[in-house]
């Protein structure tokens, strides 16, 4: 991030700067971090930053959390969104995937290519975005998914890469998830290789990724996918 103007617009965060992504990234570490030491969300939230440089409070913030993950077993507790899962653990699979998105907007924004991302943590990524983002965000806050959820459920949109695949299906409460084979019937697809595939499921880029079929039902998973992760 050191390397882009602070103030150049990241194309993938429209109305941000450099500078804004750089201090959104410390101040999401730094919640993260009071997650797991209170057990609690902290509030009022975020406290007066603006004295700190930014990258020395982004080197604070990335300091802070990950002595905090070395300093707890995944399985202790600490305060997330998501329900099933109030543990530590949650939090280090979300902040890999907070922060390799995060790094592809700083590349963008510097004109750099996208560096390496292992496909592993893509797969990751893949699943995470679907299944938590997606299903389980448009049933608990289903009110803020309502202008594109449809009134009948639709056939499925199966999205799938090396190995995995899963039905998307949109209906008037929310999405289901179903896992499936990558070769599982559908009327339309959406696959690639799974870092193109990440970065498409979360807008920041189209290479890569073959549309097949229903073009509707593809229109409805991009717009689902627009209020899962705004």
């Amino acid at each position: 991030m050191s390397s882009a103007d602070p103030s150049a617009p990241v194309p993938s965060c429209p109305g941000w700067t450099v500078d804004d992504l750089v201090r959104h990234v410390a101040e999401v570490y730094l919640h993260k971090t009071e997650c797991i030491r209170q057990r609690t969300f902290p509030r009022p939230w975020p406290p007066d930053l603006s004295a700190e440089p930014v990258l020395t409070l982004l080197d604070r913030a990335y300091q802070e959390l990950t002595g905090e993950f070395a300093a707890h077993p995944p399985q202790a507790p600490a305060a997330t969104w998501f329900e099933p899962e109030q543990t530590v653990g949650f939090w280090i699979r979300r902040m890999a995937q907070e922060t390799v998105i995060h790094r592809v907007d700083a590349e963008l924004a510097a004109g750099q290519p996208i560096g390496p991302i292992s496909e592993d943590l893509a797969v990751d990524g893949i699943d995470e975005v679907l299944e938590r983002f997606l299903a389980y965000g448009s049933h608990r806050w289903v009110e803020e998914f309502k202008p594109s959820l449809p009134d009948h459920e639709l056939p499925p949109v199966l999205v799938a890469t090396d190995g995995y695949g899963w039905l998307v299906r949109a209906t008037p409460d929310g999405a289901s998830i179903e896992i499936a084979t990558p070769r599982a019937e559908a009327p339309a697809t959406v696959s690639g290789d799974p870092v193109p595939l990440l970065l498409w499921l979360w807008r920041r880029m189209a290479e890569g990724v073959d549309l097949d079929g229903d073009g509707e039902l593809i229109e409805r998973l991009r717009a689902l996918l627009h209020d899962a992760t705004q």
